[in-house]
């Protein structure tokens, strides 16, 4: 052992030596004065128990209650990565579907309409919704995107959505991708 070591340890004996003396010093002082502590009556103890006891169960209550919701929570936005994943190959599905149209091939459109409609619906079910927005709607920011403005082509169009370039989803009540609008200056 060091001399340091030695040092630091004989300090911290002597500190706790010198509360130990200090602490039986004080109780001695109390008593010889006459005004030592009144110990706590047996009623007054349980009455401190019990205030601890009732502390506890609410705490342990609103613990259970934050977890419930927030377990509610997960599983309400479980899928959101996978859901956010899917959403350009919708896109995708559309835009195809669009230029299917052009063809004026039937069976191909049936059949690429047939695949588009069951990943919406499988998509649906899970709570995946579109954000309708139509030209014409109010600008809201907390829900579009504006991504660029253009001369309003009328009075009435002003501020308002002139054009939907992407469409907007939500799982659930949460906004998972804001739909993305083109709006006439005012």
């Amino acid at each position: 052992m060091s001399k340091d070591q030695y040092t630091k340890e004989d300090e911290l004996k002597d500190a706790i030596d010198n509360t130990e003396i200090e602490a039986t010093d004080n109780d001695s002082v109390e008593n010889t004065t006459g005004e030592a502590e009144k110990e706590p009556s047996v009623e007054e103890l349980l009455q401190v128990e019990k205030d601890k006891f009732l502390r506890l169960f609410a705490e342990f209550e609103n613990y259970k209650k934050r977890t419930t919701r927030e377990r509610i929570e997960l599983f309400k936005t479980a899928g959101q990565e996978l859901m956010t994943a899917l959403l350009p190959i919708m896109d995708d599905f559309d835009r195809g579907l669009s230029e299917i149209k052009k063809v004026e091939d039937p069976e191909l459109l049936k059949g690429m309409e047939l695949i588009s409609n069951k990943l919406k619906n499988t998509l649906t079910q899970k709570g995946l919704t579109a954000i309708e927005v139509k030209p014409g709607d109010d600008f809201d920011s907390e829900i579009h995107d504006a991504i660029t403005q253009i001369p309003a082509p009328s009075e009435n169009l002003k501020g308002k959505i002139i054009d939907c370039v992407e469409k907007g989803y939500k799982l659930g009540d949460k906004i998972i991708r804001h739909p993305k609008v083109v709006i006439g200056q005012v």
